[in-house]
This record gives structure tokens, sequence and C-alpha cells, in this order.
């Protein structure tokens, strides 16, 4: 392997990380919290009368304070491999770009209406899937499972719907992040991202969008 190709993970290790990730998320804060790991889950809890709204802002803001943590973590592991790859210069974008590793961006193709329906349609389908396993009307999932069928939802939209841009369906996940980059060195291009004109604001407002569907 050349000397880029040994620091990129490839799409199927991607989102099997990501949702095992999800998964062990999930068991570990759930006696504590309920394991409210996505803001547009909160919040649809909220809508639905199952969450109460005044604490809402605490957990929407331990859920950022916690992805930007992680992202710090990443970063802290993976510094000498990032300085190595880069040469010492963050970029966004480009042939040594490594914002990637804690936000998503767009493919070159993408649009931003298309960003929008991506962000829309994948946040759509966590949310109801997750509701699914907590509705006690349905077919419960047998006990102690239900993070692993929701890391399994997790995989299966990572698989059918990441190529696009990434598919960030939490907006804590990817705000979080991308709020460590810009002060960690990569600047003000990881808000900007020049191509999409402020493609990351597409994850934190198509949430709200699928909320209504």
């Amino acid at each position: 392997k050349n000397n880029n190709q040994q620091y990129r993970g490839e799409y199927p290790s991607i989102n099997l990380g990501f949702a095992l990730g999800t998964t062990f998320g999930v068991y570990v804060p759930k006696g504590v919290s309920g394991a409210h790991l996505n803001p547009a889950v909160s919040l649809t809890l909220c809508v639905l009368g199952r969450f109460s709204w005044t604490r809402l802002p605490f957990y929407v803001w331990s859920q950022l304070f916690g992805a930007f943590l992680a992202a710090a973590t990443v970063a802290l592991q993976y510094y000498d491999a990032i300085m190595d790859f880069t040469g010492g210069h963050l970029t966004v974008s480009g042939a040594t770009a490594t914002a990637g590793i804690f936000s998503t961006y767009p493919a070159d193709y993408l649009s931003l209406w298309g960003g929008v329906v991506l962000q829309i349609i994948g946040t759509a389908a966590l949310l109801v899937c997750v509701l699914a396993l907590g509705d006690p009307h349905n077919t419960p999932a047998p006990p102690g499972l239900e993070p692993v069928l929701v890391g399994a939802a997790v995989l299966v939209i990572g698989i059918s719907m990441g190529s696009n841009s990434g598919y960030a369906i939490n907006p804590a996940r990817d705000f979080g992040p991308r709020l460590f980059s810009y002060i960690a060195g990569w600047g003000d291009e990881v808000f900007r991202s020049f191509l999409h004109h402020f493609y990351f604001s597409v994850d934190i407002q198509s949430k709200c969008l699928a909320l209504s569907m």
C-alpha cells in the first residue's frame, strides 16, 4: 500500500464501526440517560410527549459536548498519522484532506437540495426504527437487544444511504466534531464548505423537517 492508502478506512469498515459504536454507545449510558445520543431522537420524544421539554436543552448540550470530546479523543489518538499524512497542513478538501475524519462532507456531485432530501429520508428512517423498537404496542424486541437493533438500523442506513455525504443522521455527531475541527486548526472552511454553501447546516435543518413526516 502506498503512503496515502494506509490511512484510509474502507466503506464497509466505516459503516460497521459506526454501527457498533452506536450499539455500545446505547448500552453504556442506558441506565443513566435512557441512551439519548441524538438530539433528533430526544426532540422527537418531546414532541410525542415521552420526554420532558425542560430537560431537552441539557440533553442536547450534553450530546454536543460528548461528540466534541469524542472528536478530540480521535484527534489525540491519530495525531501522528494525521500530521504525517498531511505534512502538517490541515485541509478540508484536496488530496490530503482530513476534516472528513470528524464530520461529513458532500460528494462533489451532490447539490444542496440533494443533501436536504438525503438527510430527511435518513433521519426519518432512523426515527421510525427507534420509535418502533420502543413502542409497547409493537412486537417487542428481545430484552437487552434493543441497542443491537438500533445499531443494525444505523448500519442499514449507512450502507444504503451513506455514499452521497456520509449520512450525518445525528446533528450532535456532526456539529460537535465540526466545531472541534474548526478550533483544532482546520479553519472556518469546515463551516463554509465552499462548494455547497454552508452544507453543514443541512444536517441540522433537515432534522427539523424530518420530524414533520
